[in-house]
C-alpha cells in the first residue's frame, strides 16, 4: 500500500470539474478498500484505471501544448473519433478510444514501439483480470505489490518522457502567453494555481519539473524580473510538496 500511493504524485492537484475530482477519489477509495480487505484482483482493476487516468492527463497536456502534432497523430482514426478527440473538453473523452489505441499518442513524447508494447501489456493484464475466466490472478498481497511496482516503473518512465511538454507549458506561462487570463488574478499564487496548474491538470511531479526549469533562457527578456518573481512564487508556494 505504501508504494501504491506514489501514483498520487503523478495525478492532477486540481480538476476542472467536481465530477472529475470525485471520479479519481472514487477509484482511490475502491483501490484502498479492496486492498485492505484482501480483494486484490479488484484492487488491481481500480489501480489500473487510475493509471490510465494518468495517461489521459498526459495526452491532454500534449493536445494542449502541441495541437498540430496531436492532430497529425489522429491519422488512421475514424472521422467521428477524430472529431471527438479534437473537440474534447475533458481528458476522459480519450476513454472512447480503446486503451491500446490511445497509448500510441505516447509516440509524440518519444516513447518507441518497444516501450508502448510494454505499456500495452498492462492493458492485456487488466483485460484478463476483468473477464469471467475463472482465474484469480492476484490472490495475495505480494502478487499485487509486484504488479504495482511494475506499473509505477511505467508511470515514472512516461513522466520522464513528458518533461519537454511540461517545460513547454511552463515556458508559455512565464512568457505571459496567457495574458488574457493573467489579468484576472492580481496575486501571483492565484495566477499559478488557476492558469498554470488547474488549467493544465498539473501534478506534483509536473510542478517539480517547473521548479527545476532553467530561467537563463529569459535572462535578456525585459520581463525577466517578473518571470523570476513568478517562478520563485511557484517554488515557495509548493515547497512542502516538492520536498
Amino acid at each position: 500500500m505504501d508504494d501504491a500511493v506514489e501514483l498520487a504524485n503523478y495525478l492532477p492537484l486540481s480538476f476542472k470539474t467536481s465530477s472529475e475530482r470525485d471520479y479519481i477519489k472514487f477509484l482511490w477509495d475502491a483501490f484502498e478498500n479492496n486492498y485492505t480487505h484482501g480483494k486484490y484482483q479488484f484492487a488491481f482493476l481500480a489501480y489500473h484505471m487510475l493509471t490510465m487516468s494518468f495517461v489521459y492527463f498526459n495526452i491532454w497536456q500534449i493536445k494542449q501544448t502541441e495541437p498540430q502534432s496531436f492532430e497529425m497523430a489522429l491519422i488512421g482514426f475514424g472521422k467521428d473519433t477524430e472529431k471527438s478527440l479534437l473537440e474534447a473538453t475533458s481528458p476522459f473523452v480519450f476513454s472512447t478510444v480503446n486503451e491500446r489505441g490511445i497509448l500510441r499518442f505516447l509516440k509524440l513524447i518519444s516513447c518507441d514501439n518497444g516501450k508502448i508494447g510494454t505499456y500495452a501489456k498492462l492493458v492485456d493484464d487488466r483485460n484478463e483480470s476483468a473477464h469471467t475466466n475463472g482465474n484469480i490472478f492476484y490472490i495475495d498481497q505480494s502478487s499485487l505489490d509486484l504488479k504495482i511496482r511494475e506499473i509505477l516503473r511505467v508511470v515514472r518512465e512516461i513522466q520522464s518522457h513528458s518533461q519537454p511538454v511540461i517545460e513547454h507549458c511552463y515556458r508559455s506561462f512565464l512568457l505571459g502567453e496567457y495574458d488574457s487570463k493573467l489579468g484576472i488574478y492580481e496575486d501571483e499564487a492565484d495566477q499559478i494555481r488557476e492558469v498554470l496548474i488547474h488549467a493544465n491538470y498539473l501534478s506534483i511531479e509536473d510542478i517539480r519539473i517547473c521548479a527545476h526549469f532553467n530561467l537563463d533562457t529569459f535572462s535578456t527578456s525585459p520581463e525577466f524580473s517578473s518571470i523570476q518573481s513568478l517562478h520563485q512564487c511557484l517554488c515557495d508556494t509548493y515547497a512542502e510538496v516538492l520536498v
